[in-house]
Parts: C-alpha cells; sequence; structure tokens
C-alpha cells in the first residue's frame, strides 16, 4: 500500500517539476532534503511529532529551506507530506520521484563496479558506450569493489554487463571442469 502511495505522490511531484522545467533542480533538491533528514534526530522528531504544531513544522521547514537553497517546488511538496503526515514516506518517495522522472526522461540508472578508481574520462566513455547500446541517457553510479580483480559489472535495470576478470575466470574454470 505505501508503494502506491508514494508512486501516487512521486508522479504528481514529476508532474509540477516539468511543468515548471525544473526536474534536474527538484530531483537534487528533494534528494539533498531527504538525506538532511535521515541525518538529522532532531529534524525528524519535530516533523513526526503529532504535538508539534503544524505552524512550527512549516516555520522549520522554511528556515531549513532558505538555507538549503532548495527549489520553492520542493519545499512546497515537503509541506504538503507533513499536512498530510507521510514524512515517514520520504526515502521511498524520493526514489519512486527519481524513478519516475528518469522514466519520463528517458533516463536509465546504471551502477558501475570496477576493481579501481575510474578516471573521469574512463567515466564518460563508458557512459557514451552505455548510452549508445540503451539508446538511453545513462545516470550513472561508480563505485570500488578490488574482489572483481580486474574489468568492470554494469547493471542497468535488470541487465547485467559482467566484464570483470572474476567473472572470466568463473567461466574458465566451468569450461575446463565440464572437459
Amino acid at each position: 500500500m505505501n508503494g502506491v502511495v508514494a508512486t501516487r505522490y512521486a508522479a504528481a511531484l514529476a508532474d509540477v517539476a516539468l511543468e515548471r522545467k525544473d526536474a534536474e533542480r527538484v530531483k537534487r533538491d528533494l534528494s539533498a532534503f531527504v538525506e538532511a533528514f535521515f541525518e538529522s534526530a532532531d529534524l525528524r522528531t519535530i516533523l513526526e511529532t503529532p504535538a508539534v504544531e503544524a505552524d512550527l513544522k512549516r516555520r522549520v521547514i522554511e528556515a531549513l529551506a532558505e538555507r538549503m537553497d532548495l527549489a520553492p517546488t520542493v519545499r512546497n511538496f515537503i509541506f504538503l507530506l507533513i499536512d498530510h503526515g507521510r514524512t515517514e514516506m520520504l526515502r521511498e518517495i524520493e526514489q519512486a520521484f527519481r524513478a519516475e522522472m528518469n522514466a519520463r526522461l528517458g533516463i536509465a540508472e546504471a551502477e558501475v563496479t570496477s576493481a579501481r578508481k575510474l578516471t573521469s574520462e574512463e567515466k564518460q566513455q563508458l557512459t557514451a558506450v552505455l548510452e549508445r547500446r540503451t539508446k538511453k541517457k545513462i545516470e550513472a553510479h561508480f563505485r570500488e569493489d578490488v574482489s572483481i580483480v580486474g574489468g568492470a559489472v554494469v547493471r542497468v535495470g535488470s541487465t547485467v554487463y559482467d566484464g570483470s576478470v572474476r567473472e572470466q575466470l568463473t567461466r574458465m574454470r566451468e569450461q575446463l571442469e565440464s572437459e
């Protein structure tokens, strides 16, 4: 049930963000607010405690929005979540919003795991290859994992491209064992 509710809120925010041609900023600002919300126990307490008056919650958000330079769309959306008692769903809504915006804008997220830190040029080249292969704009997230020995493992949606040395060694072992 929460997934459906989160998707509805995310879709409504996506409508407004696209209408105002502010999608990237809204995505970035919502993500920043969600991170701040979950890092601050005091902020969560204020926003999630029913005994705290709505007016005080709005003043706190107004001050925080100004300090964080949040888009007015994000500030107003947070007001809406507070008014409807949905702040506990913030992370789920943010994830649904990111997925909704990516779907509407033709963006695919890619998780790239490499054995070593990639240079910015390597990241750009890999992203370009993925964009050609998927025919979508790629939003790549990079991380390192020395256990793959060399190469990279890329996940785009449910598709995995495994070019790691570890996988190549596994395939060679299986081939040798089957002979």
